[in-house]
């Protein structure tokens, strides 16, 4: 359809100076992005990267600062972004800390959480068509995380598996026909980015923490995809994912669609409840 196409769509993407949302924003760029405004809390990276993507693209990237773990940083920067591009038509809910270190875990929880939950509320006020918007796509990223039980991360898997309920809540039918707001939820497996190193000082339990770092290293039941997988696997799953689906990006595959699997599993268990 072509309202999933990325030519010149103009896109917000958070967490975009480094890592996968970097990626992300030169992706949609090669793909004919009209904008890309980049939020990210690392100013000097921020624009660095933006300079970067402007020399190899044009002028089509810009860069606000934004702490996305504060309410505030987002009202302010999510109202700068539409003064300046007027449309929004794509938000990719990116930022992300995975570090349930004690001293961590709750700034952890208010970016993967709080975070994406403002940014897809003031993205539906924004694009909603039934108040007078335009329609567009929300991506909030989750992870396979947020379909398994580990011991390690406890919080992490929490806050990702709450991004992955609420995207699911809130787009149920009829909201898309009313709204024209398609929400997605990406579920990148593990991956080759900042994320997965220094692993011993990211779990809440440093003598786990050490074994964790240790199986990652040595690829002991722990897979660790390519970049470039992932980001082929965000575009694809652009192009054609239908409106309140769940995509999968894991060992470096093509991405899969895994919305009938969940729904049927949330099914499952909604009949078994209400059998008591």
């Amino acid at each position: 359809m072509a309202q999933w196409e990325i030519k010149n769509k103009t896109f917000l993407i958070t967490g975009g100076a480094s890592g996968l949302g970097a990626e992300y924003a030169k992706a949609f760029l090669s793909e004919g992005a009209k904008n890309i405004v980049i939020l990210d809390i690392n100013e000097e990276l921020g624009n660095a990267t933006t300079e970067k993507l402007n020399n190899q693209y044009g002028q089509k990237v810009s860069f606000i600062k934004c702490d996305c773990s504060k309410e505030d940083d987002i009202t302010k920067a999510f109202k700068a972004v539409v003064a300046q591009v007027k449309q929004i038509d794509v938000i990719v809910n990116n930022a992300g800390i995975m570090n349930d270190n004690p001293k961590i875990w709750r700034l952890a929880s208010d970016v993967n959480w709080q975070g994406v939950v403002s940014f897809t509320m003031k993205g539906l006020e924004h694009m909603r068509k039934d108040e007078g918007g335009a329609g567009g796509t929300i991506i909030n990223i989750a992870s396979t995380a947020a379909l398994t039980a580990f011991e390690c991360l406890p919080v992490y898997k929490g806050s990702k598996t709450a991004v992955l309920n609420f995207s699911q809540c809130i787009a149920i039918p009829p909201f898309f026909e009313n709204t024209g707001i398609r929400v997605l939820t990406f579920c990148p497996g593990g991956t080759d980015t900042p994320l997965v190193q220094n692993l011993d000082v990211k779990t809440y339990d440093p003598k786990m923490g050490a074994e964790f770092a240790k199986m990652v290293e040595n690829q002991d039941g722990v897979n660790i995809q390519k970049v470039e997988s992932c980001v082929t696997a965000m575009v694809e799953m652009f192009k054609k994912a239908g409106p309140r689906t769940i995509w999968v990006s894991t060992n470096d595959k093509p991405v899969q669609d895994m919305t009938e699997l969940i729904d049927g599993h949330f099914k499952a268990i909604e009949n078994a409840v209400e059998a008591i």
